[in-house]
């Protein structure tokens, strides 16, 4: 069943709820490297964004998003957005990673100044690769770490 299907709009799942939908390591490793790293706490919000509608988890201070997860079954969707500004930095780093990581950001266009990139999360390297790109968001957006 999907995500949007087993919690309704007027239904918010705490993010135990979440955690237990997604039942992946990976969503406690880059919930607790994002509140460790950057102070921030998820925040729980409703989308009614026609590519992924439903309930996701944003990291954001100050009204600044880091990134938004989108929970799904046995792993998850991170949204991350990188300004046009830094693509040559964000370029470099994707060059190393996988061909998957690579090919989001290719097929990714620039709008409104940005790539805003949506990645399946199912495995290590392509969270580490994502982690990389928060950091650098994060350092755009001035957030110590």
């Amino acid at each position: 069943m999907k995500w949007n299907e087993v919690y309704g709009k007027k239904e918010q799942p705490t993010i135990d709820e979440i955690e237990k939908f997604v039942n992946n390591k990976l969503w406690e490793k880059i919930d607790s490297f994002l509140q460790q790293s950057f102070k921030v706490r998820p925040k729980i919000e409703y989308s009614g964004c026609s590519w992924q509608p439903g309930w996701n988890v944003k990291y954001k201070r100050s009204g600044k998003s880091l990134c938004t997860l989108y929970p799904m079954t046995g792993y998850f969707i991170a949204l991350v957005n990188i300004e046009e500004t830094d693509l040559d930095e964000a370029e470099a780093l994707v060059s190393s990673c996988s061909e998957y990581v690579q090919n989001v950001f290719a097929s990714t266009k620039v709008g409104i100044g940005r790539k805003s990139m949506m990645f399946d999360i199912k495995d290590e390297a392509t969270l580490k690769a994502v982690i990389g790109l928060i950091e650098l968001r994060a350092s755009a957006l001035g957030f110590m770490k």
